[in-house]
């Protein structure tokens, strides 16, 4: 190349490093802002069992490793968590303890996301469901379905007469504290397998018959709990395809849920720290967050 071309291309070329450069230093970062979560729900949300444990709400046995706290440090939020054991729809509007304050009083005008799981304890499903069928199991030996020949559709019943109705009545609350918030509706990751897994029955001890019974009745739970999302303005975080093969009787570091028996968290039936961990990522990804 001739010496002046050579020097015109040069010259261009500075001309071209000086002006970005320039653009970079008079042009202001602009710091993003962390989002305002307010992370509220029951033991599922609250990953009661999974330690370190929370101790500035000993009732609520409350973990830092909960799936609210993973979603905080991987957006860098600034988080406001309320989670509590136990919690049904009715202690997002009323006092689930003396001391622990309504959980939608944690969300204001300025909060950006929500999240919640919850539901599952309302008219004791999980709980009555879980205890009866694993009680009618180890009374049956694990043959046939027991529990659903005793209960038929009562705890389905339950659910559409009383916790959906107080679903909507949760989440329209927390609409009202924050019209413009993001609010996410998490379903529960699944509990038991579809079919029953023979060797899994000194764990969860449910009869043979009564393994998809429970895992029906979870799916109309989830159900129920994403309508009431789609019909109040929450995005619902679906977990029936991503925590299938997670389930309580799968091996440790493959299962999400504890089982009843012989596990590894003081809360039986709970998700574990890999489970919340999935539970986060999901949510993440499900929102666009992560």
């Amino acid at each position: 190349m001739p010496m002046p071309t050579l020097r015109r291309v040069l010259t261009a070329a500075s001309a071209a490093v000086g002006a970005l450069v320039l653009g970079l230093s008079t042009t202001p970062v602009q710091a993003t802002t962390p989002l305002n979560y307010a992370a509220l729900g029951d033991s599922y949300s609250a990953a009661s069992g999974v330690l370190p444990v929370d101790l500035t709400s000993p009732l609520c046995l409350r973990s830092t490793a909960n799936y609210p706290h993973v979603i905080a440090a991987r957006t860098a939020a600034r988080l406001t968590d309320v989670t509590c054991g136990a919690a049904q729809t009715k202690d997002f509007t009323e006092a689930q303890y003396p001391g622990v304050a309504p959980q939608a009083d944690a969300v204001t005008a300025d909060t950006d996301l929500v999240t919640l799981t919850v539901g599952g304890n309302d008219n004791g499903t999980f709980i009555n469901a879980v205890t009866a069928c694993g009680t009618a199991g180890i009374l049956s030996g694990g043959r046939g379905s027991p529990c659903k020949d005793r209960y038929g559709t009562s705890f389905d019943d339950e659910i559409d007469a009383h916790t959906y109705p107080a679903l909507k009545v949760a989440l329209r609350s927390v609409r009202a504290k924050a019209p413009q918030a993001r609010v996410a509706a998490l379903g529960y990751p699944w509990i038991t397998p579809a079919t029953a897994d023979p060797s899994c029955f000194v764990r969860l001890p449910v009869a043979a018959g009564d393994v998809p019974y429970l895992h029906a009745l979870q799916a109309h739970l989830n159900a129920v709990v994403r309508r009431a999302a789609e019909e109040t303005g929450a995005t619902y975080v679906d977990f029936a395809e991503v925590s299938a093969g997670h389930d309580a009787c799968q091996a440790v570091g493959t299962r999400w849920i504890e089982p009843l028996l012989f596990g590894q968290n003081v809360v039986p039936v709970h998700p574990n720290a890999l489970g919340e961990r999935r539970m986060a990522e999901h949510t993440l990804s499900v929102l666009g967050l992560g």
